[in-house]
């Protein structure tokens, strides 16, 4: 599994061989005709800034080669904030005294039939992480309530057992996001003190666990803010590549979630700037041209607008982070505070005058 790879990968050693990186390392990545994780070391490197325009140009001209000019539209369906676990950057987190609330199957389907509204056919399941208020029974009632109304169904929740996963995907889940937030142990251990997340070993596992269980697709990232973002990066980078190896029947995705303000919480913010954040998005698609690359509503309107043509492939719209978010706007219940807070339609005219079309349902529903 790769929590033995990463045995192998020493932290400091890692961040000491980014940012040694030169320009000319820099230059052999960009013409690379195939590229390697020291590649992508030296685009996540301080020595490629300069060359940032470059990146951007080579990255837009990937990702409308393999993707065209399209865009996956998704959205969030909150369930519960229900969370069994202590973290420090989360508004669910266990100790934060919020109202706690978790949808009942009437009030799934409001939120559904509103979503169906904006036109959204790609829907992603979100829930705190509480095997008790919503383990494998109720997800997988979620899934066969939202099931006739969607192309394809997402969940983001607690990591689960092989087989929970199996049972899930027979029930209609197509894909399945698990964020690692960090891989630095150390980092890991001081941002989740209580819960089974708290267990770096066990969250570091769930991907080969999801491989096994053969999941359609799944999406890594790391919580951009928590530590260095770049060996933080590289890290989730040498994750892909394992699992793409170990796993090929499977397609992979990376999202970026940057820091962001919630209940409970003082002076969070993540310390990944703009211009950064644009080189990184880059960097993953000139290394990989083949992974979607995700981008929430976390971010800003105006970076939103300027970051499509720098490799993103799907992106929400209109997101709400709360349990019954769509039907009731209750902002007291979410997890965190969104950036970009336009209607879908007002997004999609925006995606329209950038020379994108959205795609509401699946990837292979479209190119099949």
């Amino acid at each position: 599994m790769f929590d033995k790879v990463l045995e192998t990968q020493e932290w400091g050693d890692v961040k000491k061989s980014i940012y040694a990186k030169t320009a000319l390392d820099v230059e052999n990545a960009l013409a690379a005709t195939k590229r390697n994780l020291e590649d992508f070391k030296a685009l996540i490197s301080p020595a490629a800034v300069p060359y940032l325009d470059q990146m951007v140009e080579l990255s837009s001209t990937l990702t409308k080669r393999r993707f065209g000019n399209t865009m996956q539209m998704y959205i969030p369906l909150y369930l519960s904030n229900e969370c069994n676990n202590i973290c420090t950057y989360c508004g669910f987190s266990m100790n934060n005294p919020i109202q706690r609330k978790t949808l009942s199957d009437e009030e799934i389907l409001k939120e559904v039939a509103i979503i169906k509204a904006m036109k959204f056919d790609h829907v992603l399941i979100v829930t705190g992480e509480s095997s008790g208020k919503v383990g494998v029974d109720y997800i997988k009632n979620a899934i066969e309530i939202v099931k006739p109304h969607f192309a394809s169904i997402s969940i983001e929740v607690q990591p689960l057992e092989e087989d929970e996963y199996k049972e899930l995907i027979n029930t209609g889940l197509n894909s399945v996001y698990v964020y690692q937030e960090t891989y630095r142990t150390e980092t890991y251990k001081v941002h989740h003190p209580k819960g089974r997340k708290s267990n770096f070993n066990y969250r570091v596992q769930t991907p080969d666990r999801l491989g096994a269980a053969k999941v359609h697709r799944m999406g890594l990232g790391v919580l951009l803010g928590l530590e260095d973002w770049r060996v933080d990066s590289f890290f989730c980078a040498a994750h892909l590549s394992y699992l793409e190896r170990k796993y090929w029947q499977t397609k992979y995705s990376i999202s970026f979630p940057r820091l962001r303000p919630c209940s409970g919480v003082d002076g969070l913010k993540s310390n990944l700037s703009d211009k950064e954040l644009a080189q990184l998005i880059c960097a993953y698609r000139i290394f990989n041209e083949e992974v979607e690359l995700s981008l929430s509503t976390r971010e800003e309107e105006s970076f939103r607008n300027n970051c499509m043509n720098l490799g993103i492939t799907s992106i929400s719209a209109g997101s709400k982070t709360s349990p019954g978010g769509y039907a009731n706007g209750k902002e007291e219940l979410e997890q965190f505070e969104i950036s970009d807070d336009r209607a879908p339609d007002d997004f999609v005219k925006e995606l329209k005058l950038r020379g994108y079309e959205p795609v509401w349902k699946d990837w292979d529903s479209m190119l099949a």
